[in-house]
C-alpha cells in the first residue's frame, strides 16, 4: 500500500479524534487523561479501516490503545516547553530536542498498544481462544495492584501534591512504585498459571525495562531532563526498549514497526506543535495559545498513527471473525473505556466544582460530593454512588445483550463500534465542557468551542465514512526490511527538525525571551534549573 491508497477518511477521523481527545487530555492530565485520546483514535482507525475483521475487535483496540497512550502521561514536559521560549540559545536547542524525545516516547508506546491486537491472531487449538485473551488476567492483576497501591499510599503516606517531595516514597518524582507493583502483579499471575505467557511477558519486559533505564540514565549517568521535575521519561525509554525486545522475542515485527514509525511521527508532532504556538504568539494576538498547541499536537499525533496504520492496513494477517472470547472479557473491555476511564478523569472535574462553586459544599448530608475511593477524601461520595449505580446498570445491559440482543444495540460489529465511539466521544466532550463551565471565559472558546465543532465533524465521519471506504483485506507481511530504515530516517528527521525549529525560533524572536512561559535557562552561569530536591516546607516546582 502506498500513500495514495491510504483511506483519507481514516486519516481525517483519526487526526481529528486525537485532536479532540488531546484537547480534553490537557484539562485532566497525567496517565488517565492521556488514555482518552488513545481510545478514541484506536476506534477511529478500526471503524474507517475497511477491515471488517478488525470491526469485531473494536473494543479491544480501544482498550489497548488507551493503555498504550496512557504511559506517556507520566512524563513532565511543561518545563521543556518553557525551554523553547528561552532567550538562551543552547536552552532553546535543548528544549526542541527533548520535545522530540518526549513525543517519540509517548507516541511509540501509543502506537505499540494500538497495533498489538492487529497481530495477535494465533488460536489455542485446545480451546479456540485467541492469543489476545491471555493478556486480560495480567491486565486485571496490574489494575488491581495499582488500585490497592493508591489506597494504601493515600492511607499511610498521604501528602499534598505540592509537598509530595516530603513523602518517604519520593524518588526523583517518578512512578517507580507503580512499575514495581506491575512487575509483582505479573509474577503473581505467573505463579498461579505456572508459566510465563505473552501477557505476563509483556508486563515484565516493560517493567524491568523501566527500572533498567531509570537506574542507568538518571541514577548512574545523572541525566535529568527537567530537574527537579519527574524523570519518568527515563522509565518510558526503558518501556519502549522493553516493547521492542518483546517484539523481537515473539517475532512481532509489525508491532515493532508501528512502535518506531508512530514514535518518530510523534516526536515531530510534539516539537512542531510547540513551534506553531511560537509562531502564533509572534502575531501579537491574545488567546489560549497553549490549548491551540495541545490540539495541534493531537492533530499531528493522529496524522502520524493514521499514516502508520495506513502502511500496515493490508500487511497484517486476517483476524478470526468469530473468536471464542470469554464473555467477561467482552464486557471488561467496554467497561474499562466507558465507565472506569471516564470516572478516573471526571472525579477531577467534580473536585473543580467543589473548589470553585461557593454554594456547593464539600459534603452534603454528611457524605462528600466526591470521595475518590480514598481515605483522605472520604472514600465514597455522591459522585461515586451515582457512578456505581451507572456501572451496575451498564454491566447488566451488556450481560443481557450477550444472551438476548437488545434492539438499540446493533447486531453488526460495525454498528456496535460506531455506538461505542459516539457514546464515548460525546460523554468526554460534554463532561469536559461541564468542568470548564464554572470558570468559563471567552478564551475557552478556543478549547471547548473547537473541541465541540471537531466532535461534530467526527460524528459525521464515523456515521458516513464506513460506506465510503473500500474493503481491505489482510495479508502476512515481513516488516524486517522496514525496521532498520525507520530508525535511520527517524534520527535524520529528529536532527533536522530540531535545528530547523531552533533556527526559526531565533529568526522570530532573536535573543529575546518569547512570551507565554517563564524564563528557563538550563545551562551556563545564568542557569536557573534547580539542582537539588525541594526542601521540606517548600512547594514542589
Amino acid at each position: 500500500m502506498d500513500m495514495i491508497s491510504i483511506p483519507w477518511q481514516m486519516v481525517l477521523l483519526c487526526s481529528i479524534s486525537l485532536c479532540v481527545g488531546w484537547g480534553i487530555r490537557g484539562n485532566f492530565g497525567h496517565e488517565y487523561g492521556a488514555a482518552l485520546p488513545g481510545a478514541l483514535a484506536a476506534m477511529a482507525i478500526v471503524l474507517l479501516s475497511g477491515r471488517e475483521d478488525w470491526w469485531r475487535y473494536v473494543n479491544y483496540f480501544a482498550l489497548f490503545g488507551a493503555i498504550g497512550w496512557s504511559f506517556g502521561g507520566s512524563m513532565s514536559y511543561m518545563m521543556v516547553v518553557g525551554y523553547t521560549h528561552s532567550s538562551h540559545s543552547p536552552t532553546v536547542l535543548y528544549g526542541f530536542a527533548n520535545l522530540f524525545v518526549i513525543g517519540f516516547l509517548w507516541a511509540a508506546l501509543g502506537g505499540a498498544g494500538t497495533a498489538l491486537p492487529a497481530f495477535l491472531i494465533e488460536i489455542d487449538q485446545n480451546q479456540s481462544i485467541p492469543t489476545l485473551s491471555v493478556f486480560f488476567v495480567p491486565i486485571c492483576a496490574v489494575f488491581t495492584g495499582w488500585s490497592l497501591q493508591a489506597v494504601v499510599v493515600d492511607r499511610i503516606f498521604a501528602t499534598q501534591r505540592m509537598q509530595r517531595h516530603e513523602n518517604p516514597l519520593y524518588w526523583s518524582d517518578s512512578d517507580w512504585l507503580a512499575a514495581l507493583v506491575a512487575i509483582v502483579a505479573a509474577l503473581i499471575v505467573i505463579l498461579f498459571r505456572g508459566q510465563i505467557d505473552m501477557g505476563t511477558s509483556l508486563i515484565l519486559y516493560m517493567g524491568i525495562g523501566w527500572f533498567a533505564a531509570f537506574l542507568l540514565l538518571v541514577n548512574v549517568f545523572k541525566l535529568r531532563m527537567t530537574p527537579p521535575r519527574g524523570d519518568n521519561w527515563a522509565g518510558c525509554v526503558g518501556m519502549v526498549v522493553g516493547v521492542l525486545g518483546y517484539c523481537w522475542h515473539y517475532k512481532l515485527n509489525g508491532v515493532a514497526f508501528a512502535t518506531l514509525m508512530t514514535g518518530f511521527a510523534g516526536g515531530f508532532a510534539f516539537s512542531f506543535g510547540q513551534l506553531l504556538k511560537l509562531l502564533c504568539i509572534r502575531t501579537g494576538l491574545q488567546t489560549n495559545w497553549h490549548s491551540v498547541m495541545e490540539q495541534l499536537q493531537g492533530l499531528l499525533f493522529g496524522l502520524g498513527i493514521a499514516v502508520t496504520f495506513g502502511f500496515i492496513l493490508n500487511r497484517t494477517p486476517p483476524l478470526e471473525t468469530n473468536p471464542n472470547f470469554p464473555r467477561w472479557m467482552e464486557i471488561f473491555a467496554v467497561f474499562c473505556i466507558i465507565i472506569a476511564l471516564t470516572y478516573l478523569n471526571y472525579r477531577k472535574a467534580v473536585q473543580t466544582w467543589v473548589d470553585t462553586i461557593d454554594s456547593l459544599p464539600e459534603r452534603m448530608f454528611g457524605i462528600p460530593v466526591v470521595g475518590w475511593f480514598r481515605h483522605s477524601r472520604g472514600w465514597i461520595g455522591w459522585f461515586e454512588l451515582f457512578y456505581i449505580a451507572l456501572s451496575i446498570a451498564f454491566v447488566a445491559i451488556l450481560t443481557v445483550n450477550l444472551h438476548d440482543p437488545i434492539p438499540f444495540i446493533s447486531r453488526s460489529w460495525l454498528g456496535k463500534g460506531q455506538l461505542l465511539y459516539l457514546v464515548f466521544l460525546w460523554w468526554i466532550v460534554i463532561f469536559n465542557f461541564e468542568r470548564a463551565l464554572v470558570n468559563f471565559s471567552p478564551h475557552r472558546l478556543v478549547t471547548e468551542g473547537v473541541i465541540t465543532l471537531n466532535a461534530i465533524i467526527c460524528t459525521v465521519l464515523v456515521a458516513l465514512g464506513p460506506q465510503a471506504v473500500s474493503k481491505q483485506t489482510g495479508n502476512v507481511f515481513s516488516f524486517s526490511e522496514w525496521l532498520w530504515k525507520v530508525p535511520v530516517w527517524g534520527f535524520v528527521v529528529m536532527a533536522g527538525t530540531t535545528f530547523a525549529f531552533w533556527g526559526i525560533k531565533h529568526a522570530l524572536y532573536g535573543k529575546q525571551h518569547a512570551p507565554g512561559a517563564s524564563l528557563h535557562i538550563r545551562f551556563g552561569k545564568d542557569s536557573n534549573a534547580p539542582k537539588e530536591k525541594p526542601k521540606a516546607g517548600e512547594p514542589h516546582p
